[in-house]
């Protein structure tokens, strides 16, 4: 994917599994950074996680 057509911001989701995980290992590949607390929530008894990931460039301060 080129750089013009990459989102600034990207929230994966899935299930707590390996494949979300190499997702994410993908996202950090392609230049991405982590941004926040990855999340949890259980639903139905499965376990369903999200993580949020940025650009460098677009990745806020903490000067709010």
């Amino acid at each position: 994917m080129n750089d013009t057509n990459r989102k600034r911001y990207r929230f994966l989701t899935g299930p707590d599994d390996a494949a979300f995980c190499q997702r994410v290992s993908g996202a950090l590949d392609e230049g991405y950074v982590l941004y926040g607390d990855p999340v949890m929530i259980l639903e139905d008894g499965q376990r369903i996680v999200g993580q949020a990931v940025c650009l460098p460039g677009d990745h806020p301060t903490n000067n709010a």
